[in-house]
């Protein structure tokens, strides 16, 4: 029996990667159509119900008639999307976690909907590295200088260094699959890691103001819930010592951005660096836009080659779990 399938890839997780994974994953016979979508050139938004998602509830709905399963990184999975398939049974969202899919109304409607843990775990901790060693060395603002025909020699003064990272403590709020890899790279620097996590069990595990109180690097790796909101403030970034550097790779909901920049205008904080945002892309007039000493990238922390064909493989391994009548590894939807 044929399964038909939709591919809804973009520019990232391309439709051949999904295509390749699929015919290398899957047993039997697939019809494949594709449908591509416009992220990351037209950035995602909340679309219906769901958030992060780009906005082609249209053209999803057309691509999906007759469709048994779909794989994709940025499709809307609404209730009219839902509504509108009734033929569709699997949902595989080639993300982290299925932030653009209504879990709820897909559980109504019996479509399981998997995601792909762990996919940018590598690219992640790699690029906060970066951000870390780039803001605590200045390059970004060294190089414009240079590329603008100036040679800043005061750069060199003591109170314009960076600290180094060996023998010096990071702390890393959030200790998953990318927080335990930047551990790994920073105790490879010659730092001692903290670690607060409330879910993890480790030896250098502590509370948050002991971290905060004793980290001179401070990275965030925590998920964005009800919970975790707001974790950094005003008084988290104060109970740091002066001339510290922050970090946040993870999600722009764990930030007090004002905070952030208020501790960089006072050089409470010798730097910062950042790839997620409370509002994105920036509005126009933002003040993270003129803070000093802020290092910033338009959330690609986890984008690498890699990451986009490991999403294409994990989902693509549940399709074939699916056709095989075997347990889903990576159900968001259990009930």
């Amino acid at each position: 029996m044929t399964i038909r399938v939709l591919a809804a890839g973009d520019h990232f997780v391309q439709n051949r990667l999904f295509v390749e994974a699929l015919r290398r994953e899957v047993p039997g016979e697939l019809d494949i159509r594709e449908l591509t979508l416009p992220w990351p050139l037209v950035p995602f938004g909340k679309v219906g119900e769901v958030d992060e998602a780009s906005d082609v509830e249209d053209e999803l709905i057309e691509a999906l008639d007759g469709v048994e399963v779909c794989v994709t990184q940025m499709a809307p999975l609404t209730r009219r999307v839902l509504e509108a398939s009734p033929g569709l049974r699997l949902f595989c969202v080639s993300r982290g976690g299925p932030v653009n899919a209504n879990l709820e109304a897909a559980t109504r409607a019996g479509v399981a909907v998997t995601f792909a843990p762990g996919r940018n775990a590598v690219a992640t901790a790699e690029h906060t590295l970066a951000m870390l060693l780039a803001a605590t060395r200045r390059i970004p603002q060294t190089h414009g200088d240079l590329a603008g025909g100036v040679w800043r020699g005061d750069y060199y003064t003591y109170d314009n260094v960076g600290p180094e990272l060996e023998g010096n403590t990071a702390g890393l709020i959030g200790y998953g699959a990318i927080g335990r890899r930047v551990a790994r790279m920073l105790e490879g620097f010659g730092a001692e890691v903290l670690v607060y996590d409330p879910y993890v069990d480790v030896p250098n595990r502590v509370e948050l103001p002991e971290l905060l109180e004793r980290s001179r690097f401070v990275s965030l790796h925590a998920r964005a819930t009800p919970e975790t909101a707001g974790m950094i403030g005003a008084g988290q970034i104060a109970a740091m010592p002066r001339g510290s550097v922050l970090v946040n790779c993870a999600r722009g909901a764990l930030l007090d951005y004002d905070a952030l920049c208020d501790a960089l205008d006072s050089g409470h904080l010798f730097g910062a660096a950042v790839d997620v945002f409370p509002e994105e892309p920036i509005p126009p007039g933002s003040r993270l836009l003129t803070t000093p000493n802020l290092i910033m990238t338009p959330h690609l922390a986890g984008a690498s080659k890699e990451t986009a064909m490991k999403a294409a493989s994990i989902v693509a391994a549940d399709v074939a779990r699916y056709v095989r009548g075997e347990p889903l590894s990576h159900l968001a939807n259990p009930s």
